[in-house]
């Protein structure tokens, strides 16, 4: 008799793991939960996901919420699986009011150019002089042929950074050669160039359907002084764009951006500057640079994030964080927390001691 009851012991042993596995309420449920995406053209319709549902500490809620509207904050998502845990709005802002990217968007060009290499159009290994014809910087025929797409795409022109936003030609003046120096610089945007005379559209209508409309976002690009064009849209169209880039540029089945791109948006894109990709900044890498200096520092960019979350990072904290581990897109909008900066601040690293209080 004891051999008859130790297979069945087994079998219920199983069902009953099986069932608790199924049960959402039951501890870390989210790994093996089905990624959701809000449907296309309804601007309305999203699934959520209470912090009750995740078993997450509710008392950090309010805690959070207080810091973020004192930092002056407009627009606040949390999503995990695409799911909406928390979506808050404050001082005047709602959800269907458009705020600016600032340099958050620039991700959004590193993304469109991703698209457009991958349909054909460009390379980004490419000189950038191919699509823009010479004469497009100050600099000697033969340094400007050394700057590739892919030095506007990691920040390592060589060009001095020292003049300005604006980027005429008179104001792009050698400082280095291409690849041997990492240096924050608005040249960037001459990819939106690049990527509308390689495909002979304008910047906004390829970008509007390669990307926005793929994804259900709403939005446009404005023009915002020395030729910058900055993106304005909702907090829940960048939570959008997040979404997508947490799954590796698919959206609900279909891959907007090829993964071997993503992945290299991603992670480190040169070894000047460990913490940055594409246009993207990297959280967890051995050392980092800052906007408008040389220096290198060492540790994570934010020591309180995740290590392997990357980040699109604004003027007046803007706020894109992406954190596969955790399946987790973290939006913030609205106006500078302290001081106006470029796109790291302190701010970022009392944010996520605040968010981590609430799923440690």
């Amino acid at each position: 008799m004891k051999n008859i009851y130790l297979p069945l012991l087994l079998i219920i042993t199983v069902l009953a793991c099986s069932s608790k596995n199924d049960d959402p309420t039951q501890e870390n449920p989210t790994p093996t939960e089905t990624m959701y995406f809000p449907p296309i053209g309804d601007a309305t319709t999203w699934e959520t996901k209470s912090v009750a549902d995740l078993e997450w500490n509710q008392s950090a809620i309010q805690p959070l919420l207080d810091y973020l509207e004192t930092k002056h904050s407009k627009g606040f998502m949390i999503l995990v699986n695409g799911r909406i845990v928390m979506e808050n709005y404050f001082n005047g802002h709602s959800a269907t009011t458009p705020w600016y990217w600032a340099s958050a968007g620039k991700t959004l060009t590193s993304t469109v150019t991703g698209i457009a290499e991958q349909q054909g159009f460009l390379n980004i290994n490419d000189k950038v002089s191919q699509y823009l014809g010479t004469g497009w910087t100050s600099e000697t025929l033969a340094k400007e042929n050394l700057i590739t797409n892919k030095h506007l795409l990691t920040m390592s022109s060589g060009l001095d950074d020292a003049l300005g936003d604006d980027v005429s030609p008179s104001n792009l003046q050698y400082k280095a050669d291409a690849g041997a120096r990492w240096a924050y610089h608005n040249v960037y945007v001459k990819l939106q160039d690049v990527v509308a005379a390689a495909t002979n559209q304008t910047w906004p209508n390829y970008f509007n359907t390669q990307l926005r409309d793929k994804i259900g976002m709403t939005g446009s690009w404005l023009q915002s002084g020395e030729d910058l064009s900055v993106y304005w849209s909702t907090t829940r169209s960048m939570a959008r764009f997040g979404l997508l880039m947490l799954n590796k540029g698919k959206w609900n089945g279909t891959q907007i951006l090829n993964e071997n791109y993503f992945n290299a948006a991603t992670n480190t894109s040169q070894n000047i500057n460990l913490g940055y990709g594409y246009l993207w900044w990297l959280n967890g890498k051995a050392n980092y640079h800052l906007p408008q200096s040389q220096l290198t520092f060492p540790g994570s960019i934010i020591p309180t994030g995740p290590n392997d979350m990357f980040m699109a990072l604004g003027k007046n904290d803007q706020k894109i964080y992406v954190i596969p581990s955790k399946k987790m897109v973290i939006i913030r909008m609205g106006d500078a927390a302290d001081d106006v900066n470029l796109a790291l601040s302190d701010f970022d690293e009392t944010l996520w001691e605040k968010i981590s209080a609430l799923y440690n």
